[in-house]
């Protein structure tokens, strides 16, 4: 592992156990029965505990859509052109797309983060400039990237978190964009979590039964031909990864170090949430899963990185869609940490309030 990257994992440390149950007391006091909101008390104590204050509350929340091309699209395993990643993002700056919906909804700023779009971008408010290459190579040909690209993709992705801590975010989401990634999205899941391609390969944004098959052979032909070592997660990321898929474990790993907690949304944020956690185990205890994916695959994932998915709502479209909401809940988790009365405040005994 580089120096940078070693540094970086090893000041990255367990959540504060001490807030942790100290969090616990106050929920116990207050004027409801012992666990009755259930997750929602979950998420405010853990939200907490991240932060290593009982006192913490959420200031900023964003969500950061990354984006970037992949060259696997000329095997022919998306709905979409390549050419609609570019035509996304401006629709996220314009504010038209269903993440500004939700994330206006839930007081979260959206900020695009342009990690390898094949497409150059004026520079504007709302993007956060990242490019390391106009797109990846076709996987399925060769590596998807150069083992320097991808570190530069996961320092980029930690520099965004780094950059957006200091002007006071400390509530963080990781959605995507970047048409044909859940090819190397299965690909990732596939080696990471040992199941076979056609366990963990979907129709992504919709294609039909041949595409499946051929997006299916694609996935397997990427890991024969570049044989990613399990054990060097950077290597997978290198082999058969994405650009904003390396951005994202980035913002794992930039969260975790910061103390602050990072909402990943479904299958594409899932696949850096797994490069993150592969590089250091202790990020899952910083990772909030915002819901399960109706992908193919991504329930198994969930399971490798111990993550519980707050919402299950059928969703599939990425963005940052579904995390957008997990840290609405968050938020209302923490407000019902601080802002409840006690029984003693209330002046109700405990064991008597109503059923």
């Amino acid at each position: 592992m580089e120096e940078w990257l070693r540094h970086l994992t090893e000041n990255i440390k367990p959540i504060n156990q001490e807030v942790l149950k100290a969090a616990q007391e106050r929920l116990d006091s207050l004027t409801k029965p012992k666990g009755s909101l259930g997750m929602l008390e979950e998420l405010g104590k853990r939200f907490v505990a991240i932060r290593g204050s009982l006192a913490a509350r959420v200031e900023k929340k964003a969500v950061f859509i990354f984006a970037a091309d992949h060259g696997v699209t000329e095997e022919g395993v998306s709905a979409f052109p390549k050419e609609v990643t570019a035509q996304m993002v401006y629709n996220f700056l314009r504010g038209g797309a269903g993440i500004n919906v939700i994330a206006k909804h839930t007081g979260a700023d959206v900020v695009v983060v342009d990690m390898g779009v094949d497409h150059f971008f004026q520079p504007t408010p709302g993007i956060f400039h990242a490019k390391v290459r106009m797109g990846t190579e076709n996987m399925a040909k060769g590596p998807a990237m150069s083992r320097e690209d991808a570190l530069e993709s996961i320092r980029m992705g930690v520099e965004v978190a780094f950059t957006y801590a200091a002007k006071g975010y400390n509530l963080f989401a990781a959605g995507d964009m970047g048409i044909g990634n859940t090819t190397p999205s299965s690909a990732i899941f596939s080696v990471l979590i040992g199941k076979p391609s056609e366990e963990v390969t979907d129709r992504g944004t919709g294609i039909d039964e041949e595409t499946l098959h051929r997006k299916i052979e694609v996935v397997k032909r990427s890991l024969e031909i570049n044989r990613p070592d399990p054990y060097d997660p950077v290597d997978v990321l290198t082999k058969v990864g994405g650009l904003e898929i390396g951005g994202i474990a980035g913002l794992i790993l930039g969260g975790a170090a910061l103390s602050i907690p990072v909402v990943v949304d479904g299958f594409i944020s899932t696949a850096g949430a797994l490069i993150a956690a592969a590089l250091c185990p202790t990020v899952k205890d910083y990772i909030v899963c915002g819901h399960k994916s109706a992908v193919l695959g991504h329930q198994a994932a969930l399971e490798w990185l111990g993550c519980r998915p707050l919402l299950n709502l059928n969703m599939r479209l990425g963005e940052g869609t579904g995390a957008a909401i997990g840290m609405w809940l968050i938020e209302l988790g923490e407000k019902i940490l601080h802002d409840m009365a006690t029984f003693e405040e209330a002046q109700v005994a405990e064991g008597e309030e109503a059923s």
